[in-house]
């Protein structure tokens, strides 16, 4: 693709940046066939190509309207178009660079305004979202259906983390909104791990890693978010007592994974975040690595294990953003799991961080297309890995729906008088 961007952006790090992206891209349109948003809506515009081009046009320095805006903010950000994608164009990067530019160019409506302030300021501050999710449980019973099943009922407390016992030790990513959510999923990481002979550390002051306000276009708060973490963690990378920053929500991973590249141009950060992003691991590649411990740890289960037909869905930031594809699917099947076919499983449910929220008619089509799918296989429950399509699917089905890791957790408890390793 030819380009000619204009003066007040091409000699910008972002210019330099957007002009290698669009330049990679050759038009072909084979991400068409795998946009959920052209498959729905049949808009070139809603597709990764017709945003490019929009893109493109903005950078050139032609007028920004509304309707880029509504294509932009349309866009999933599921990134399976780079899965697609031939010549390896970096989708990903060039729509938070063309969103940050339309958001300082197009003025949104205000109860548009209100409402994204309110997403960023709420969603990343555990303190203040567990506690409107507590007010909410309360009033749950006396709530509309239509409302009542966004709100979880009230949950049991997690079960008990393991003390720190063994050498190998990691730090968790504890997050936002999972802890209140559901907040068994990084204590059941800590239980597996426990099994391994790995201990898993919380660090004080870590929270949000910074996609929700990056995101929603407040990318200096959600930069801020993730030198905050930086921060919490580097005492513990710096002296090298961690083998790696285990992240329990693919969503969260995704961008823990890519702190390098969103603080690139900092000098104070840019190799601190370098280092973080190379300890960043998914929950799923930790227990791949460990996967001939976990096998002997279930050898005595195998027997009864294959009654639980399990239903998968692999979120698009784990599939397509980290481009970890089959690692969870073979854990489960070593651990006894009888994992049904989804049909079109490359696609999003339509969860994608706030999404759900500012784009509900196209999240609950993605929603019901991906239930009908993941159903497909008559399974007995619904297994995921970010706690956003958990949520989400399970508005969608009567089927229970967990984080896998909960499940290995489970199977594992029941594994007992088996043995855990210890390599200290």
């Amino acid at each position: 693709m030819q380009t000619k961007l204009a003066d007040f952006i091409k000699n910008s790090p972002q210019g330099q940046e957007a002009d290698a992206i669009l330049r990679s891209c050759v038009h072909c349109g084979f991400c068409l066939a795998t946009c959920p948003t052209y498959q729905i809506l049949g808009d070139e515009l809603d597709s990764p190509r017709g945003r490019i081009y929009l893109m493109k046009q903005m950078l050139e320095g032609q007028p920004v309207t509304q309707k880029t805006q509504l294509h932009l903010d349309r866009c999933l950000t599921c990134r399976a178009c780079e899965t697609t994608c031939p010549s390896g164009v970096r989708y990903g990067a060039l729509i938070d660079i063309g969103r940050a530019m339309v958001e300082q160019q197009v003025k949104r409506d205000t109860q548009s305004e209100v409402l994204r302030f309110t997403l960023r300021k709420v969603l990343p501050n555990a303190w203040v979202f567990n506690t409107l999710f507590k007010a909410g449980q309360l009033v749950r019973p006396f709530l509309p259906q239509s409302l009542k099943r966004k709100i979880p009922p009230k949950l049991s407390s997690a079960k008990a983390w393991p003390e720190s016992r063994h050498a190998r030790k990691m730090l968790v990513l504890e997050g936002c909104v999972q802890p209140s959510l559901a907040p068994n999923i990084n204590a059941a990481t800590a239980r597996v791990l426990d099994h391994l002979g790995i201990s898993l550390m919380k660090a004080e002051n870590a929270g949000c890693c910074g996609a929700v306000a990056f995101h929603l276009n407040a990318q200096q708060d959600g930069l801020d978010y993730m030198r905050r973490n930086i921060d919490a963690w580097w005492p513990w990378v710096e002296q090298g007592e961690v083998d790696a920053i285990v992240v329990t929500a693919s969503g969260c991973g995704v961008t823990v994974k890519e702190y390098g590249h969103f603080l690139q141009h900092d000098p104070v950060y840019a190799g601190k975040a370098a280092k973080v992003s190379a300890l960043a691991k998914d929950i799923g590649e930790i227990v791949h690595a460990e996967l001939d411990k976990i096998e002997q740890l279930l050898a005595q289960q195998r027997v009864d294990a294959g009654k639980t037909k399990l239903s998968f869905h692999s979120p698009c930031t784990l599939q397509h953003g980290m481009q970890i594809r089959g690692v969870v699917e073979k854990i489960l099947h070593s651990a006894g799991f009888d994992l049904t076919a989804v049909p079109n499983a490359h696609l999003c449910c339509g969860s994608a961080g706030t999404y759900s929220i500012l784009q509900p008619e196209l999240s609950q089509q993605l929603l019901k297309n991906k239930v009908t799918a993941l159903e497909s296989g008559k399974p007995d429950q619904i297994a995921t890995a970010n706690i956003g399509c958990l949520m989400h699917l399970q508005t969608g089905t009567t089927l229970s729906v967990k984080h896998w890791i909960e499940l290995l957790d489970e199977r594992l408890s029941d594994s007992r008088p088996a043995k855990s390793f210890h390599f200290d």
